[in-house]
């Protein structure tokens, strides 16, 4: 139209490259980073939450034995085919207080200290993150991972699974794993057919396992299995056993 004015073209062109330069390098490292630990967490939670309803084929001390000696015995068995006796023994011989910690035993741990003892107030639930998904050292690597882990497996499995499974990866003798093979290694009947005196037995040699042997006690073992046999007594009784023998998490 004449005398009309021509609008001024909208500025819609760029320079070159401007806006198309993605995050620094620094926020992408930050963001691996954070994907590398979010995944992580998602294998470990994950590995947690499988073994709380399937079997661990194996552990690392497991694999290494069959390794140096060729072959072992172990054969997995569900806790409702042990004696009960075998179960209160080794909470009443290994950590008496199962049933009221949520991992770690804070008067067993100061107690170690203040006694120098090498075991250090470890309890059961413990000895099953180190012996199912870790390994066998003192190393602040490896106490580190087993404190963290400890109380996600407390949270994630019943205080009955935890005693099941540590039953079944504990060493009780050169190359016999777990209470099945134990139970016939040393006295020829199955884990269901224990008495209360076996049973306090097996449980005082798992300290030292190599060292001692249930089927020929020493004196001092002879006494120690005396003492497991009071405390499996005294825990049935005043209710520290009640948190595995009914399944409920305690």
């Amino acid at each position: 139209m004449a005398g009309s004015r021509a609008k001024p073209a909208r500025k819609t062109a760029r320079k070159a490259g401007k806006g198309n330069a993605g995050p620094s390098p620094r926020k992408r490292l930050r963001r691996l980073a954070l994907k590398g630990v979010l995944g992580v967490a998602g294998f470990v939670v994950l590995a947690v939450a499988l073994f709380s309803v399937v079997n661990p084929p194996s552990t690392h001390t497991i694999w290494s034995e069959k390794q140096r000696l060729g072959h072992l015995a172990r054969t997995w068995v569900d806790i409702e085919a042990v004696a009960p006796a075998m179960a209160r023994s080794v909470v009443a011989a290994e950590d008496a207080n199962f049933c009221e910690h949520w991992g770690f035993d804070m008067d067993a741990i100061r107690a170690a200290i203040a006694d120098g003892s090498e075991r250090g107030g470890s309890t059961i639930s413990q000895q099953v993150v180190k012996n199912v998904y870790l390994w066998q050292d003192r190393s602040w690597v490896r106490k580190a991972l087993e404190a963290g882990l400890t109380p996600l497996v407390e949270a994630m499995w019943s205080k009955r699974r935890i005693l099941e499974v540590y039953l079944n990866v504990a060493e009780f003798d050169e190359g016999v794993f777990g209470i099945d093979a134990a139970s016939w290694h040393y006295f020829g009947v199955a884990p269901g057919d224990l008495s209360a005196r076996q049973a306090a037995l097996l449980a005082a040699v798992l300290p030292s396992p190599k060292t001692r042997d249930a089927a020929h006690p020493d004196k001092a073992l002879n006494r120690r299995a005396r003492a497991i046999q009071d405390g499996a007594a005294t825990i049935a009784a005043d209710g520290r056993a009640a948190c595995f023998e009914t399944g409920k998490a305690g």
